[in-house]
Formats: structure tokens, C-alpha cells, sequence
């Protein structure tokens, strides 16, 4: 295989598929169905393949067994990050008139009437209430540059990490954590 032979390199794919199961099944408690770590192991297998180095003094079922693992990790991770989103039309509370409101609705409306004018007001006044007491004071700041609240005009993640100098992926956590403790408090 090190020689730039394709047929060398897929049976030693085929010969490794078993390893892929075997690896695999260190993860049957997680909720994730069983073929699928398969399919994503198999891919870590083939990366394994395609970058081990004999020279390196490992044995090859040692790698691709790393490979395989880190591939089905990255994999669940990925998932575990899609479960914890916060949605910004899930329900978030009830109006005066029983309706369900959605954090979207508190935060922006187009077109209003001066009675939902004044009942925006009102949610958005608990809004800021809320985040005063809930939040803690980079939450909030990320909170009103991420959404515009203040009469500022709405910021995407990367350029809030630029002003902050923190990463994109720490703004998303914290949005994230922050939009999600708001839902529960106006759930109470």
C-alpha cells in the first residue's frame, strides 16, 4: 500500500471492517443507532488507512483503532451540540390573551398595531428585566449585539468575537446558554 497500490490499500480496509464493530460497539449505550457509528467509523478507518505511517513504529490496528474512535467521537459531539440548540420560535410563554409567544416575537415585529406596540413594550421591558437578573454581563452583551436590542444594529457571532476577542464557537456557547436560561425563566 505504501507504494501507491489501490488494491492493497482497499483490503486492508475490508480486512479492518470487523474493527470498525468492535469499536463501534464500546458506544451501543449512546442514543445513536448502531449502523450510523458503523458508517461514521468506517470513514475514520479509511482516514487511518490513507495517513498511517509504518516508519512510525505503531502497529496498524492500534491507529486506525484511535482513528476510528475519534471520528465516532467527533461524530456524537456534533450531535450532542444539535440536542442543546435553543430555537428562537420555540414557545417561550403566553400573552395576556393566552396566546403562545416566541422569543422571535418579543425581539422583532415589523408591523403592529398600537395595542401590540404597547404589549412589545411591555414583553420587552420584562425582556430586559429578565436579563438584568438572569444573565450574566457578557451573556447580555453578547445577547443585545447578537440581536440589536438597544436601537443597535444586529451583529453575526464572528464579529461579536472580533470586538470581544473570543472565539466563534465560545460566542455560539454563550448565546446559546444565555437564550436558553431567558426561555426557562419566562417559562416560570
Amino acid at each position: 500500500m505504501s507504494d501507491g497500490n489501490d488494491e492493497a490499500r482497499n483490503i486492508l480496509i475490508e480486512r479492518n471492517l470487523r474493527l470498525v464493530a468492535h469499536v463501534a460497539k464500546k458506544y451501543n449505550t449512546s442514543r445513536a443507532d448502531q449502523d450510523d457509528l458503523i458508517s461514521i467509523g468506517t470513514i475514520g478507518l479509511i482516514k487511518g488507512i490513507n495517513s498511517f505511517n509504518v516508519e512510525k513504529g505503531s502497529r496498524l490496528s492500534t491507529y486506525v483503532s484511535r482513528c476510528i474512535d475519534n471520528e465516532i467521537l467527533m461524530y456524537l459531539r456534533s450531535t450532542k451540540k444539535l440536542n442543546a440548540e435553543v430555537y428562537l420560535n420555540e414557545p417561550i410563554g403566553k400573552d395576556k390573551d393566552d396566546n403562545v409567544v416566541t422569543l422571535q416575537e418579543v425581539i422583532e415585529n415589523p408591523e403592529r398595531s398600537i395595542e401590540d406596540e404597547v404589549d412589545l413594550k411591555m414583553k420587552l421591558k420584562i425582556l430586559y428585566k429578565k436579563m438584568k437578573e438572569v444573565l450574566q454581563d457578557r451573556e447580555k452583551t453578547i445577547i443585545e449585539l447578537r440581536f440589536g436590542l438597544g436601537g443597535r444594529k444586529p451583529k453575526t457571532q464572528n464579529e461579536i468575537a472580533r470586538m470581544m476577542g473570543i472565539s466563534r464557537s465560545y460566542v455560539s456557547r454563550i448565546e446559546t446558554k444565555a437564550i436558553g436560561k431567558l426561555a426557562k425563566n419566562f417559562e416560570k
